[in-house]
């Protein structure tokens, strides 16, 4: 459970890191400060410590109010830069979170896998039927390349994958909850997805990061799971 904990807290650390360099360029001291905080995180919600939690969320914030009032640049920025750098802290570690709640709770290692099959067939089955059958635009505006075919073509590939793994590794859950998880995860996933590349184009690049050869940074490949994260915990609460 540490060592998952551990390495929910790297991703955090590089996902906020990316978020910082794509909000607020320039800013690179605070980006690195607000990433270390932020891996702190996901440990805590791993050991329950809710007034710990609270205690580092208000120090963090008056630490950067106070930041900002010594090293503002232009004044007409600053609301605009605290919000930004006050919802990195919230956007990934805070949903990234729920895995390591996930991991410490009942079969949650079972769970965790579960909401990694219905992403991946998800994101695999929109991917190749919205290149073979997409016509509509599902959202232009954010990503012009997704199709209402491909979206609804994931969802499909979501209860596929889900359904698969319960059969195969997960008879302990009822086959009607994991339909329920596979359509709601299924659809919080494309969201997740969709609301990544909402930033990256109010940000004005094409990928978040380069950690990944030909595959962008860690926030592309972490955007469907930061939404799926907290859902499937709530289903698992359920079984």
């Amino acid at each position: 459970m540490f060592l998952f904990s551990v390495f929910v807290s790297l991703l955090a650390f590089l996902g906020v890191f990316e978020f910082c360099r794509m909000a607020l360029p320039g800013r690179v001291v605070p980006g690195v400060v607000t990433a270390a905080f932020a891996s702190l995180i996901p440990y805590l919600f791993s050991i329950r410590s809710w007034h710990y939690l609270l205690v580092a969320i208000t120090v963090f914030l008056l630490a950067s109010a106070l930041y900002f009032l010594f090293t503002f640049n232009d004044i007409r920025q600053v609301v605009a830069e605290c919000g930004a750098l006050s919802f990195g802290i919230l956007y990934v570690p805070l949903l990234l979170g729920y895995l390591t709640m996930l991991r410490a709770g009942h079969l949650g290692v079972k769970w965790i896998f579960l909401m990694m099959f219905i992403v991946m067939a998800g994101d695999s089955a929109a991917y190749y039927l919205g290149s073979l059958f997409g016509k509509r635009k599902l959202y232009p505006a954010v990503s012009p390349n997704k199709s209402i075919e491909g979206a609804l073509g994931g969802l499909a590939g979501s209860v596929v994958g889900a359904l698969l793994f319960r059969f195969l590794f997960f008879t302990e859950i009822a086959v009607p909850l994991c339909l329920a998880a596979a359509l709601v995860v299924g659809v919080a996933g494309q969201l997740g997805d969709l609301f990544e590349s909402l930033l990256k184009r109010s940000c004005g690049v094409k990928d978040s990061g380069t950690i990944i050869p030909g595959h962008g940074g860690v926030l592309d490949r972490l955007d469907s799971i930061l939404f799926a994260a907290p859902v499937i915990w709530f289903f698992s609460t359920l079984g």
